[in-house]
């Protein structure tokens, strides 16, 4: 589900979890090491599931986890008023993945869409 790395090797537009929460990383600042310091990264992102804002700075050496995120394909089977039903095409299963008002105009029932599966939770991937 989620894996550990150093922060100097976070790069912009993968994914970190801050506070518990899976996001993607917007932006990278890196300092430079001082006569008494070590070098220290702030890590701007912004939530996966909420869209809110967070940020953590911390050591380049601090270890961080970053989740395991699959990109999985599935047709759409019906639509209901906060979510639609999805089966997976790789394994044939049915989930149910929350939607939007924006999400619910874009998708029709039979199409192929694809879906984000991170840490247990699903979102659909509206690119």
């Amino acid at each position: 589900m989620k894996e550990q790395v150093e922060t100097r090797g976070l790069k912009e537009g993968r994914y970190v979890i801050i506070d518990d929460e899976p996001c993607v990383i917007k932006s990278i600042a890196k300092s430079k090491p001082g006569k008494h310091g070590a070098a220290k990264a702030r890590v701007d992102a912004v939530g996966i599931f909420d869209g809110q804002k967070r940020s953590i700075v911390q050591p380049v050496t601090a270890k961080v986890y970053v989740p395991i995120v699959e990109r999985k394909s599935g047709q759409v089977l019906t639509i209901g008023e906060s979510s639609a039903q999805l089966m997976d095409l790789g394994d044939y299963s049915t989930i149910d993945v929350p939607i939007t008002e924006e999400d619910r105009s874009k998708i029709e029932e039979g199409k192929e869409v694809s879906y984000l599966l991170v840490m247990g939770k699903t979102k659909m991937d509206m690119r």
